[in-house]
């Protein structure tokens, strides 16, 4: 395990026992998969832990006095949405050995990507009588460990709102509509947005349902997977400064346009796939159509 090497005296290890991430579901607590693969934006995450902190081997072999205060604290990061907060903190004053729960709940709509879950044991306060050798600063860290899980899906991975057609611009019976703004060079997460009909039962339920699909709402998620696939791909061709040579920022639609391309038509140029789209739109569709494996069930 590589440590890192502080200016300052931490604790050992063994100080702190901390227990895998718990993820809390319908059927009880699971110890927290690597990835999700049936997440969407409307899944909500509700995460357990349980971590166990010996204060007093803690403060003594940091060179801390008895009565340092301590916090443990865990923090979320989500790569697909660039977004990232406090989950939880525990101030620890007391003696002895400290058992601390971790009870989490992340909204679906702030995550996407990666989520990374960081905890760590740090100082709670200034300490302007510590020894050189010791941590003084308010947010020292002492311990710290991270676990990931991988959030991906059949549904479309940006964010998603259910709304009423009726109230909008949008076709009255239409089930679903993806919103593209802003240029290439944009970031995603305000670029794209998937908004549902909540009038349309079948694909709003399915959305629903999106964290455990029945068949007919796999049927329904994947036709909205390739109709959203279909209009990015249709939106980045007509964009004529979308091509192999172009350098788009990380994390910017332009970047998930190219992604998207490369899933969908690997070792094809963009030039050649423009040429097809332009020229005969309905083979276009038709090669589209296979490249997002339409209705296909995941073993």
């Amino acid at each position: 395990m590589t440590r890192r090497v502080l200016p300052y005296r931490i604790p050992a290890e063994d100080v702190i026992a901390a227990n895998a991430w718990l993820l809390v579901t319908e059927d009880g607590d699971v110890v927290m998969p690597e990835a999700l693969p049936d997440w969407d934006y409307q899944m909500d995450l509700h995460l357990r832990r349980t971590v166990r902190v010996d204060l007093d081997r803690a403060r003594s072999q940091s060179g801390l006095p008895i009565d340092a205060a301590l916090m443990l604290a865990a923090v979320w990061t989500a790569t697909g949405s660039n977004l990232s907060g406090p989950a939880q903190h525990v101030r620890l004053t007391e003696k002895g050995t400290n058992t601390v729960e971790f009870n989490v709940r992340l909204r679906g709509a702030d995550l996407g990507g990666l989520l990374l879950l960081d905890t760590a044991l740090v100082l709670a306060e200034r300490r302007d009588d510590a020894r050189p050798s010791s941590p003084r600063r308010a947010g020292s860290v002492l311990w710290s460990d991270r676990e990931s899980l991988r959030l991906q899906g059949d549904a479309p991975q940006f964010p998603m709102a259910v709304i009423d057609f009726a109230l909008t611009s949008f076709p009255e019976d239409a089930a679903w509509h993806l919103q593209i703004s802003g240029g290439l060079e944009s970031a995603t997460m305000g670029s794209l947005l998937l908004l549902v009909n909540e009038r349309n039962t079948v694909t709003a339920t399915a959305f629903g349902n999106a964290g455990k699909p029945r068949p007919v709402d796999r049927i329904v998620l994947s036709a909205v997977y390739a109709d959203a696939a279909r209009i990015m791909i249709e939106h980045a061709l007509n964009d004529d400064d979308f091509a192999e040579d172009a350098d788009f920022p990380d994390d910017s639609l332009g970047a998930t346009l190219l992604s998207l391309f490369d899933q969908l038509f690997p070792g094809q140029s963009i030039t050649d796939i423009r040429l097809r789209q332009r020229q005969s739109p309905a083979l276009f569709a038709s090669d589209l159509q296979a490249a997002v494996k339409i209705f296909e069930v995941s073993s």
